[in-house]
Protein backbone atom coordinates (compact mmCIF):
# COMPACT_ATOMS: atom_id res chain seq x y z
CA UNK A 1 0.00 0.00 0.00
CA UNK A 2 1.33 3.14 -0.99
CA UNK A 3 1.82 6.14 1.29
CA UNK A 4 -1.07 7.98 -0.02
CA UNK A 5 -3.34 4.92 0.02
CA UNK A 6 -2.59 4.91 4.17
CA UNK A 7 -3.15 8.06 4.47
CA UNK A 8 -6.68 8.20 2.44
CA UNK A 9 -7.64 4.77 4.58
CA UNK A 10 -6.49 6.54 7.72
CA UNK A 11 -8.51 9.55 6.95
CA UNK A 12 -11.57 7.39 5.99
CA UNK A 13 -11.42 5.75 9.57
CA UNK A 14 -11.24 9.62 11.21
CA UNK A 15 -13.74 11.25 8.86
CA UNK A 16 -17.15 9.33 8.16
CA UNK A 17 -17.80 12.57 6.12
CA UNK A 18 -14.62 12.25 4.02
CA UNK A 19 -14.97 8.71 3.35
CA UNK A 20 -18.61 9.56 1.86
CA UNK A 21 -17.26 12.33 -0.16
CA UNK A 22 -13.96 10.54 -0.92
CA UNK A 23 -15.97 7.44 -2.11
CA UNK A 24 -18.39 10.03 -4.26
CA UNK A 25 -15.59 11.83 -6.14
CA UNK A 26 -13.46 8.46 -6.75
CA UNK A 27 -17.07 7.03 -8.59
CA UNK A 28 -17.24 10.35 -10.70
CA UNK A 29 -13.62 10.06 -11.72
CA UNK A 30 -13.51 6.68 -12.26
CA UNK A 31 -16.55 7.12 -14.74
CA UNK A 32 -14.82 9.95 -16.30
CA UNK A 33 -11.92 7.58 -16.86
CA UNK A 34 -14.07 5.28 -18.71
CA UNK A 35 -15.27 7.69 -20.95
CA UNK A 36 -12.15 9.10 -22.40
CA UNK A 37 -10.63 5.46 -22.46
CA UNK A 38 -13.31 4.20 -24.72
CA UNK A 39 -13.08 7.19 -26.68
CA UNK A 40 -9.25 6.82 -27.10
CA UNK A 41 -9.99 3.06 -27.66
CA UNK A 42 -11.93 3.91 -30.62
CA UNK A 43 -9.28 6.43 -31.80
CA UNK A 44 -11.71 9.40 -31.89
CA UNK A 45 -10.50 12.62 -30.97
CA UNK A 46 -12.53 15.21 -28.48
CA UNK A 47 -12.84 17.07 -31.68
CA UNK A 48 -14.15 14.26 -33.88
CA UNK A 49 -16.78 13.60 -31.23
CA UNK A 50 -17.93 17.20 -30.91
CA UNK A 51 -18.74 17.40 -34.48
CA UNK A 52 -20.43 14.09 -34.49
CA UNK A 53 -22.90 16.12 -31.61
CA UNK A 54 -23.07 19.24 -32.95
CA UNK A 55 -21.28 20.90 -30.04
CA UNK A 56 -17.79 22.54 -29.07
CA UNK A 57 -14.57 20.22 -28.14
CA UNK A 58 -14.72 21.83 -24.74
CA UNK A 59 -18.11 20.07 -23.92
CA UNK A 60 -16.85 17.21 -24.66
CA UNK A 61 -13.86 17.85 -22.42
CA UNK A 62 -16.70 19.21 -20.09
CA UNK A 63 -18.22 15.86 -20.53
CA UNK A 64 -14.82 13.70 -19.37
CA UNK A 65 -13.66 15.61 -16.89
CA UNK A 66 -16.88 16.86 -15.07
CA UNK A 67 -18.78 13.87 -15.57
CA UNK A 68 -21.08 14.31 -12.07
CA UNK A 69 -23.41 16.06 -14.03
CA UNK A 70 -24.19 14.66 -17.64
CA UNK A 71 -28.00 13.98 -18.93
CA UNK A 72 -28.51 10.59 -19.64
CA UNK A 73 -29.93 11.90 -23.21
CA UNK A 74 -26.13 13.28 -23.34
CA UNK A 75 -24.07 9.86 -22.52
CA UNK A 76 -26.62 8.20 -24.56
CA UNK A 77 -25.47 10.42 -27.55
CA UNK A 78 -22.06 10.61 -26.42
CA UNK A 79 -22.33 6.75 -26.88
CA UNK A 80 -23.50 6.37 -30.00
CA UNK A 81 -20.79 8.78 -31.26
CA UNK A 82 -18.33 6.24 -30.58
CA UNK A 83 -20.43 3.59 -31.92
CA UNK A 84 -21.23 2.43 -28.85
CA UNK A 85 -25.10 1.58 -26.73
CA UNK A 86 -25.28 3.33 -22.93
CA UNK A 87 -26.45 0.33 -20.75
CA UNK A 88 -27.58 1.89 -17.43
CA UNK A 89 -27.88 -0.42 -13.88
CA UNK A 90 -28.29 -0.02 -10.67
CA UNK A 91 -26.37 -2.33 -8.49
CA UNK A 92 -26.45 -2.86 -4.45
Amino acid sequence: MSDVERYIESRKKRSPKFAEQFESGYEIFEFSLMLRRAREKAGITQETIAKRLRTKKSAISRIENHSEDIRLSTLGKYAKALGKRLRVELTD
